[in-house]
């Protein structure tokens, strides 16, 4: 979130970021929250120090009437204390959640815009393929393959869950180990998280785990949900530590499942394994000090950038418009890869620079040598989502037979050249 005392001093500014996200905050309701909790602990601070006076005064008291007059005053705010503290708990209860609704400021260079129509292209690798036959999309191809087999997923779990058969599940494994040797020779370390993370872990990194505009999916009667990124592992093992400066940059691969509810997901584009409610994914993630953020931001992008060439798949580089933007995201890229099946590109990787507004909610701070301990600044981004980064593979290397050639990088994690159809 961001810090209290910048929004009291700087409403005005937090309100016109707030119009350019396209984000309805009560900025002034939480300046007035904000005040009403200082008031009160004001009051708090001075009742309580009289009923320390009282109660010294009350012993040394000779004098009945003053005597009582003091038991009387001292009885008072016995009751009023308590008053007073359950008003102050109910306004920071209230606070909280108005102050968690407002989202990261904006990197001054992130385009203006209300949706990702808005949204603008920096750079682009690759050359879409001109092909001499009629191209399949990644389901016709997944299909025909026996790779693929989204009816019994859905017979089994539901609609926008698969099975994957054969050689996929090669090819999944092989695109994990390739985004894990990849990372792990850039100082990344590996982890495999949880699926699993207490609520408090989703809404510190800044997803909503429970209610109706949710899009998580969370176990009945525990604070647990299941995570929709590593993002939310991988932040929350830091939570309330104080970390060196000098151990900083840290870097992290985890590798974890996830789970997205994808409501309201409908139309061509979110067709197969474009938008589904499980898939593996391996992310990047950095604890920074805030001057080390917007180059390890940059380091992130061009690791994403690295996999897709070496994948040989063509994709554009998108930088992400105030109004597209997600609550913690103070600046974020898209690389979307091109997807011949729907004759346009499809995001398949992300990068978040959230600056301190993740540790900010979950208590994340280093110790700058010889000074007083700071928030530090967290980062996040999408090496491989399988899910989607198999789509681009199989549209863009497919032959006209049906068959798939594989990038030269994953013959030793798969084990072989070509996918081809199933014996018959």
């Amino acid at each position: 979130m961001l810090d209290l005392r910048y929004i009291r001093e700087n409403a005005e500014t937090v309100k016109k970021n707030c119009e350019n996200r396209g984000v309805e905050v009560d900025v002034d309701l939480v300046v007035e929250l904000a005040d009403r909790r200082s008031d009160l602990i004001r009051e708090l601070e001075g009742l309580r120090a009289r009923q320390n006076q009282l109660a010294k005064a009350v012993g040394k008291e000779r004098d009945e009437g003053t005597r009582t007059r003091l038991i009387d005053e001292s009885r008072e705010l016995k009751g009023l204390i308590p008053r007073r503290e359950e008003e102050l708990r109910a306004i920071e209860e209230r606070l909280t959640e108005e102050q968690l609704k407002i989202p990261n400021l904006t990197h001054p260079e992130a385009p203006l815009g209300r949706d990702d129509s808005e949204n603008v292209e920096i750079r682009r690798w690759g050359e879409p393929r001109e092909f001499g036959f009629e191209p399949r999309d990644h389901v016709e191809l997944g299909e025909a393959l026996g790779i693929i087999d989204f009816d019994a997923g859905a017979k089994v779990t539901g609609s926008k869950f698969y099975f994957l058969r054969g050689d996929a599940v090669l090819l999944e494994l092989g695109l994990v180990r390739f985004a894990l040797d990849l990372l792990a020779g850039r100082g990344y370390e590996l982890a495999m998280t949880p699926d699993l993370a207490r609520d408090r872990m989703l809404l510190g990194t800044g997803f909503v785990p429970r209610g109706p505009e949710t899009q998580i999916y969370s176990v009945e009667e525990t604070d647990l949900s299941l995570i929709a990124t590593a993002e939310i592992t991988l932040a929350g093992q830091l939570a309330d530590e104080i970390v060196e400066e000098g151990s900083l940059p840290r870097r992290f691969a985890g590798l974890s499942h996830c789970f997205r509810t994808e409501a309201g997901a409908h139309g061509r584009a979110s067709r197969g394994l474009y938008r589904v409610h499980q898939f593996t994914k391996v992310e990047m993630f950095a604890f920074t000090t805030p001057e080390q953020s917007e180059e390890m931001h940059e380091e992130m992008l061009s690791i994403e950038e690295e996999i897709f060439r070496t994948l040989e798949i063509p994709y554009r580089v998108v930088d992400i418009c105030t109004g597209d933007l997600g609550a913690a995201a103070y600046r974020k890229y898209d690389v979307e890869a091109w997807m011949p099946g729907r004759g346009d590109y499809g995001e398949v990787t992300s990068t978040s620079n959230t600056t301190d507004y993740q540790a900010r909610r979950l208590g994340i701070r280093y110790r700058p040598e010889g000074g007083r301990p700071r928030l530090l600044h967290t980062l996040n981004g999408t090496a491989v989502a399988v899910s989607r980064t198999m789509i681009a593979l199989l549209e863009n290397h497919q032959r006209e037979d049906g068959s798939v050639i594989l990038p030269e990088v994953l013959v030793p994690y798969v084990g072989r050249e070509v996918i081809g159809p199933p014996p018959r």
